[in-house]
């Protein structure tokens, strides 16, 4: 096989079908690839809100969107019928290099079938079918340990490329007119341009991973209330349901952001002093826009999904029921008045 040294791919498929928090952790990876191939042509290969997040990051040319679920719980006729279409678009796309960052059997298969005269797959013993990789050397193995970080996981499968020393920390640079659009947004709300914004995302993927939405709404009232500070309640669309019973819930002065689109949540985010969060997707997204976060989480989960650097601050217990708000507010609120401070310090 070709030296990593000498290797120069022009067409490159960047596999990446993880969840909107496995593309944000992804991105250290996505960065290294542009910078080993910066006159390559990329594209990647990722879910709805994953490509919202490539598209942001600028680390690729194109991003192929895939509907992972309706391929994996569709009818079998239908996901087969995709699967046909997608291997199709691939091929015709004439890849010369496939990277496969997550290396599900399904997705070692597309890359396989796409045409690639070169594939490196990440090795995960039980998922990975390793046979249809044929990178030399083969990068190492996954063996999912919890206490490695995702970040680095995915760094890893660009061992055999020569990437070392690349930066862990995902960042992403809102665009200018999605942070106009939400200045536009707390202008309409009465919001104050310089006031301090904390940020509550109150849902979760599955429900053993959310704060009670109760405790959530006696946190914005002790800030409402002690220390004057306005709190915008975001939701997706899988709190659609919850909508009801937030409004109802949380004080008169709370703002509720419902439904943005990944690039003008990442502008919102951006806005925020501190985002409190449970452990999903859009806390990752504000950890990358660089958004102090409190991260409330289940003490069962693993290390290697948390967000890195020091100005994050998780809270686990088990279950998360019982973490209480006093807890979560004494430590938001510190965090809020050492971005006073700083403030401060850089007026």
């Amino acid at each position: 096989m070709k030296s990593s040294k000498r290797f120069d791919p022009r067409n490159i498929l960047v596999i990446d079908f993880g969840q909107l928090g496995d593309v944000i952790l992804s991105l250290p990876a996505l960065r290294a690839i542009r910078q080993r191939f910066p006159d390559a042509r990329i594209t990647v290969a990722v879910g709805k809100s994953g490509a919202a997040v490539v598209d942001l990051s600028g680390y690729a040319n194109a991003t192929l969107p895939v509907d992972r679920v309706g391929l994996r719980d569709g009818s079998k006729v239908l996901s087969l019928v995709r699967i046909a279409k997608l291997v199709k678009d691939v091929r015709r796309s004439k890849y010369d290099f496939v990277i496969d960052l997550h290396s599900l059997a399904e997705t070692n298969m597309l890359g396989f079938f796409s045409g690639a005269e070169t594939r490196l797959f990440a090795r995960r013993p039980g998922r990975s079918l390793d046979y249809l990789g044929n990178f030399s050397p083969p990068p190492p193995v996954d063996n999912n340990d919890p206490n490695r970080h995702l970040v680095d996981r995915y760094l890893d499968v660009l061992v055999p490329l020569g990437v070392k020393d690349s930066p862990r920390v995902p960042a992403l640079e809102p665009r200018p007119g999605d942070n106009a659009l939400v200045e536009e947004m707390l202008r309409k709300e009465k919001a104050n341009a310089g006031a301090l914004m904390l940020g509550l995302y109150v849902g979760a993927g599955h429900p053993s991973r959310r704060w009670p939405l109760a405790r959530f709404a006696e946190l914005a009232e002790w800030f409402a209330r002690n220390d004057k500070v306005r709190t915008i309640v975001f939701t997706g669309p899988e709190e659609h349901k919850m909508l009801k019973e937030i409004r109802s819930s949380f004080p008169r002065s709370a703002l509720l952001f419902d439904g943005l689109s990944i690039p003008t949540l990442a502008a919102a985010m951006a806005r925020l002093s501190v985002l409190v969060a449970n452990d999903t997707g859009p806390m990752h997204l504000a950890a990358a826009v660089g958004t102090a976060t409190v991260v409330l989480s289940d003490k069962s989960a693993p290390n290697c999904f948390l967000p890195l650097g020091e100005q994050h601050h998780v809270l686990r217990t088990h279950p998360i029921e019982a973490l209480p708000v006093e807890e979560v507010y004494d430590v938001t609120r510190a965090l809020l008045a050492s971005g006073r401070i700083a403030a401060l310090f850089a007026s």
